[in-house]
């Protein structure tokens, strides 16, 4: 009797243990999914960060780009198109002026000499 009660003790001992032996064994496994899961959070938030920046610093440099670009080149085209307009019409005015008087001044010359011709021959 007492053999068996000593096998049953020692049984009952050897269940306890390997049930201890589980709990140990989930509480392990509970903390390295936790650490996991703290790493994993904190190692993913720094690959995002980093990939983040370089992308947008990519991404805002193209957009910047290309919208200056398009914002250059329609700025350009409105200032060229209206200096133009002004320095055209402003050279315009001022070679026609001095056309003009050049031609006033040639005819009244030769009016002139017409006039000096006319009356040498009168005379």
């Amino acid at each position: 009797m007492k053999e068996n009660a000593v096998i049953t003790i020692i049984s009952i001992t050897i269940i306890v243990l390997n049930m201890m032996m589980i709990i140990v064994l989930d509480i392990k496994n509970a903390i390295m999914v936790a650490a996991m899961a703290e790493v994993t959070t904190a190692t993913m938030a720094e690959i995002t960060a980093a990939v983040m920046a370089v992308t947008t610093a990519a991404v805002m440099a193209e957009v910047t780009a290309a919208t200056m670009a398009e914002i250059t080149a329609a700025v350009m085209a409105v200032t060229t198109a209206a200096v133009m307009a002004e320095v055209t019409a402003a050279t315009t005015a001022v070679t026609m002026a001095e056309v003009t008087a050049v031609t006033t001044a040639v005819i009244k010359v030769v009016a002139a000499v017409g006039a000096g011709c006319f009356n040498l021959i009168n005379n």
